[in-house]
């Protein structure tokens, strides 16, 4: 069994709508949610001229090993509505996998830990709320302290569903 860290995000249709659904298919392919943070609102990063996205940190607990992970990832994003476009577009539903357990992966597909986590607020806020103390196995830091050093300026805030 591994722990897996990831982020979600939506920025298009109903967004918190969105996330409850991926929720759902997470749980139900990948395996239990051991924690989900709270969700945040959060201005788009690269492409800034676009809505705002939802998103939150989940823990999510699997047997599938890193590559079978992220292929249901991407299946699980298709079946949440994404269709391929350029990086930073806006979309129904984007995964993350900002950890798995204490690895470090640089492969075709993928890298972890996810190389953006360091200049982002909107990943390490929500990740600060379910897994502040986490050592990230590069910086060998915590969370909390990459948080302290992140250049970031951009807002990040609870969302309302009011």
């Amino acid at each position: 069994m591994a722990r897996y860290y990831l982020l979600l995000g939506s920025n298009l249709g109903n967004r918190k709508q969105n996330l409850d659904n991926v929720l759902y298919k997470i749980k139900e392919k990948l395996g239990n949610i051991l924690e989900k943070s709270s969700v945040y609102v959060t201005e788009a990063w690269g492409l800034e001229d676009q809505p705002d996205f939802l998103n939150m940190a989940l823990i999510v607990e699997s047997q599938k090993n890193p590559e079978q992970f992220l292929q249901i990832t991407k299946v699980i994003e298709k079946e949440c509505g994404r269709v391929p476009t350029k990086k930073w577009s806006p979309r129904e539903m984007d995964i993350d996998i900002l950890y798995i357990d204490n690895q470090i992966i640089q492969s075709e597909n993928f890298t972890v830990p996810h190389p953006g986590i360091y200049h982002r607020n909107f990943v390490l806020i929500p990740m600060i709320e379910i897994a502040g103390e986490f050592i990230d196995p590069v910086k060998n830091i915590t969370m909390d302290e990459i948080y302290d050093e992140c250049t970031d300026t951009k807002e990040v805030f609870l969302y309302d569903e009011e």
